[in-house]
């Protein structure tokens, strides 16, 4: 478990937070930031531990363990208490969007399906978000039916009356929701000692350590944002600073200034985002920036585009940004998070290769070829392998197939679809009987040890022959 090895109790999140809160009470964790990059609040590890055990004696005056609350929050404090406060109560955390209420025609279909496949019986939210129940009432009569909790009402020394549940290792911590784009969401289960496990690989492979420095803007209710973004610094113990998505999207430069500022080591998101950087941030604001202590810009979420990596470590490198520093990373929701990275430190690594070849499967190197960006290896303790999906034997080097995981990041499956679990999660090699693996659906080769994704299989057009990826 790398740098969780310390830590008396690693079998549960809320067991390590209180752990931390323990040992460093005083050291604050969270720091919030406004759109203008002022310091709005912060919590310290004591403060978030206690607050998230108030919100479950609450919780558990009106739900029982293993219920399902779906937590509807705007990103900030609230959001981080009130998901530690149903994992304490030992209920079933279920991330969620807020509906947006100037579009909830849009917005609640999405929410009222996660809602009815989770069987939910109860939301935590804020007041505010708590006081519009009331007008879901003809549009979405199944929300406004559940039990609603303000956990930002929870009376300070409620936590007095706190219960420990017993929840252990292998129990269900959330339901993480998948996008929903190729049809209904489903719910992947994580239990608390997947979650640990993965957080354990990401700090094995990004080199985290107590004195990491976070800055965050990522959504904080799916893979990346929540696990990468806020239980990574919970659980390893270090401070993590937070800027609201919106507010990264109307001004990128407030996470570099922020970084910049805070001394930021590990910060990350999509490929888009570095974009973003490379085309918004002004040479007057890029003056001011001191970018030396950022090790590990890690990109991952999306498909990584070379020349995206090649425009911001050139834009960025006179400021201090390292071309080391820059890391793709490759992972999805059905494996907690993380699967595989480039190592740490090391420069990026980008093959081209014929764009021929690989309509034919395989990777050939060319000096004028398209770029493929290295997604590196996975950890010690996972295993990852391209396998053809029709024999399900292992390819060669430089054959695409579809790539597979095992390990115990590895989710326990969809939440109530046995089918679909089995198809995804269960899958066995023919070659040498191995399994099970998780089925990824991406598409990509192995090349000297590392992994290069080239598309999704489901994308994938198939015309006379030749494999065409929308990339």
């Amino acid at each position: 478990m790398g740098h969780l090895a310390g830590i008396s109790d690693t079998s549960t999140l809320p067991g390590v937070l209180r752990a931390h809160a323990s040992s460093q009470p005083d050291r604050r964790l969270v720091t919030m930031l406004s759109d203008a990059g002022a310091e709005v609040a912060h919590v310290s590890f004591e403060q978030l531990e206690r607050r998230a055990r108030a919100i479950a004696a609450t919780i558990q005056q009106i739900a029982q363990p293993g219920e399902r609350a779906v937590l509807l929050y705007p990103p900030g404090l609230d959001y981080l208490a009130g998901l530690f406060g149903a994992m304490t109560a030992g209920v079933v955390a279920v991330p969620a969007y807020p509906p947006d209420p100037t579009r909830l025609e849009r917005t609640l279909p999405r929410l009222r399906a996660i809602v009815a496949d989770a069987r939910a019986t109860l939301v935590l939210t804020t007041g505010p978000i708590s006081a519009m129940a009331g007008a879901f009432g003809q549009l979405a009569p199944d929300l406004a039916a559940l039990r609603w909790l303000a956990t930002d009402a929870c009376a300070p020394g409620s936590e007095d009356g706190w219960r420990d549940p017993g929840t252990r290792a292998d129990d269900l911590a959330i339901l993480q929701y998948t996008s929903g784009s190729t049809g209904a969401p489903k719910g992947v289960m994580l239990s608390h000692a997947s979650l640990l496990d993965n957080l354990g690989l990401i700090a094995e492979r990004f080199q985290l350590r107590p004195d990491s420095v976070e800055v965050c803007w990522l959504p904080p209710y799916h893979d990346m944002g929540l696990i990468g973004g806020i239980f990574s610094p919970v659980v390893v113990g270090f401070p993590l600073v937070l800027i609201k998505p919106l507010a990264f999207l109307k001004r990128p430069g407030l996470w570099l200034e922020a970084i910049s500022r805070y001394g930021g080591t590990h910060c990350g998101g999509p490929n888009f985002a570095f974009e973003l950087c490379s085309r918004r941030i002004t040479d007057e604001q890029r003056a001011t920036l001191e970018l030396s202590t950022w090790e590990v810009a890690f990109c991952g979420a999306e498909p990584i585009q070379a020349d995206v990596v090649e425009r911001f470590v050139t834009t960025f490198a006179p400021h201090g940004f390292s071309r080391g520093a820059f890391l793709p990373c490759y992972g999805m929701a059905e494996a907690t998070l993380l699967m595989s990275s480039k190592d740490h430190g090391a420069e990026p690594r980008i093959q081209r290769v014929e764009a021929d070849g690989l309509m034919h499967g395989r990777a050939i190197a060319s000096p004028e070829g398209r770029p493929v960006v290295s997604c590196g290896h996975t950890g010690t303790h996972h295993g990852l392998a391209v396998i053809d999906p029709v024999s399900l034997v292992a390819c060669a080097d430089g054959v695409v197939g579809e790539i597979w995981f095992r390990g115990p990041s590895v989710a326990q499956g969809y939440w109530d679809k046995p089918d679909e679990t089995r198809a995804t999660f269960a899958a066995m090699r023919s070659d040498t009987g191995e399994g099970p693996y998780l089925r990824t659906g991406d598409l990509g080769y192995l090349h000297d040890g590392e992994l290069y994704i080239v598309g999704r299989h489901k994308d994938l057009i198939i015309l006379r022959g030749r494999n065409h990826y929308p990339q």
